[in-house]
């Protein structure tokens, strides 16, 4: 009887449908598997090949920049402060923003009806191109006709970590690719030692952590490399004591041959990544030492930027930019965090442009005079701007600062196609919205990407079924940016 039973609900599980495919999916995935495999070899595949992944490659047309420094100043820098001078302020300063003004926005920290603050810092007009500068920015006064100032930007984010991720990677949302791995991806790299994406950290943490520098869905060959501060860049690249060169040499010969080997039966694009990374450490041995001493430098450079050999600084990390650059490094991260001027937003800005300042000129004097800013692109900006309303408040000890701000702030770029000395796009009288020439984080994107030589809309990547780009389904050029 029992036996009769156990029959008839073995019957059942063998015509249910249900269970069928529960119990056969692995088995119909191999079928499915199989026949892909038989399609590919009878189309020919071959199998996949060890071949270096950063191999420099063409881009979509001739390009005008061919490498990029991008200066990220973390925190988002008071436009209002440097840039964007609004004597509107001085005339209203300590009435509440008009309503009709706001539109609804809601702050992290303010009141919407937040008295307006005017700046302290005296502005004036610098160079050829008459561009109005902050006092606070004497040394980038000195080179304002060979950078292109972007006062119109505009985001949609506004609290950090979101801010800096969509700023990197083109979406607020964790796991999407950074610049710089899309740069390395399209373009591959110049430099044989060392990596082809380097990140340097001035300052503490970031908002958004690695993922701005991370590579997302993109295999990790193309993440950003960070540098460490002091001592040798990349930990463990020396030898441990008895380790010679040759006896290194032996085993990495040993493990390449059974990851290639692997990879020729797996295919799997992290084994290729493996194989770069064994054969990148052992060269940077000898190359990151000889990059990080900067002995062989004129005492007239050091000067220029403001940079003390031994001590790490902002100065130092874009002394080292140009290094990295002159060495074939296709992209360059310098990550600057203490911009968020929540209170005393004066005092903040004299101190962070007292660290910043004069090296961001100093990298575009240095770049013109050695002959590479024609073909370096430079970037310096944050993830989005400040109020013109002031941020007050006693229970945070908080007092004449000023919140986050997505609707407009102020980035700059020099070189690299850039057309030099032009002020692009304005505010409206208080500084608040955008008026004129609307340049959103996309746009940017999307036109940087065309000075590298790439149609943004076609540098794609496919992930879980579809194609995914840097500017999603978004970005516009911004041509006056272009020259």
């Amino acid at each position: 009887m029992n036996y009769s039973n156990e029959l008839r609900s073995e019957y059942a599980r063998l015509v249910t449908r249900r269970w069928f495919f529960r119990q056969c999916g692995v088995g119909l995935g191999s079928i499915a598997l199989s026949s892909l495999l038989a399609t590919d070899k009878a189309a020919g595949a071959a199998a996949p090949k060890a071949s270096d992944p950063l191999t420099p490659h063409a881009p979509h047309f001739k390009p005008k920049a061919k490498r990029v420094i991008y200066l990220f100043m973390a925190g988002a820098p008071s436009q209002l402060d440097l840039f964007d001078y609004k004597p509107a302020l001085a005339k209203y300063n300590g009435k509440p923003l008009p309503p009709e003004v706001i539109m609804g926005q809601k702050y992290a920290f303010i009141r919407p009806d937040a008295a307006l603050f005017a700046t302290e810092f005296k502005f004036a007009r610098h160079g050829k191109c008459d561009a109005e500068l902050s006092e606070a920015l004497p040394h980038l006064a000195e080179v304002v006709d060979d950078i292109a100032i972007v006062k119109s930007m505009t985001t949609d984010a506004f609290n950090h970590a979101p801010g800096q991720v969509l700023m990197q990677t083109g979406s607020t949302q964790f796991g999407r690719p950074c610049f710089g791995s899309w740069v390395l991806y399209g373009l591959g790299s110049e430099a044989h030692n060392l990596p082809g994406f380097v990140v340097l950290n001035s300052a503490g943490g970031l908002s958004g952590g690695s993922a701005l520098f991370g590579s997302g869905f993109l295999p990790t060959v193309y993440q950003g490399v960070p540098f460490r501060k002091s001592g040798d860049p990349v930990l463990f690249l020396s030898n441990p004591s008895g380790v010679t060169d040759r006896m290194q040499r032996r085993t990495l010969d040993l493990v390449k041959d059974l990851n290639e080997q692997h990879l020729s039966v797996m295919g799997d694009p992290e084994i290729a990544t493996r194989i770069n990374s064994f054969e990148m450490a052992f060269r940077m041995q000898s190359s990151a030492p000889e990059l990080m001493d900067v002995s062989k430098e004129s005492s007239d450079t050091l000067k220029l930027y403001g940079a003390e050999p031994g001590k790490p600084s902002f100065a130092m990390n874009c002394l080292l930019a140009r290094r990295l650059i002159e060495r074939g490094v296709r992209f360059v991260q310098l990550f600057h965090e203490g911009w968020d001027h929540h209170s005393e937003v004066v005092n903040g800005i004299k101190d962070q442009t007292a660290k910043t300042d004069q090296a961001s000129a100093a990298l575009i004097k240095d770049l013109k005079i050695r002959g590479l800013l024609q073909d370096t692109l430079v970037v310096w900006g944050g993830e989005f701007g400040r109020t013109p309303m002031v941020e007050a408040n006693a229970d945070f000890g908080r007092k004449w600062g000023r919140d986050h701000h997505p609707q407009a702030f102020t980035m700059w770029l020099a070189g690299g196609g850039i057309n030099p000395g032009i002020t692009i796009g304005e505010t409206d009288e208080l500084g608040f919205h955008v008026v004129k020439d609307k340049v959103h984080v996309h746009d940017l994107h999307a036109t940087i990407l065309k000075l590298l030589g790439f149609d943004h809309t076609k540098l794609t990547y496919r992930f879980q079924g579809r194609d995914f780009r840097l500017t999603d389904v978004e970005g516009e050029l911004v041509d006056k940016l272009m020259a």
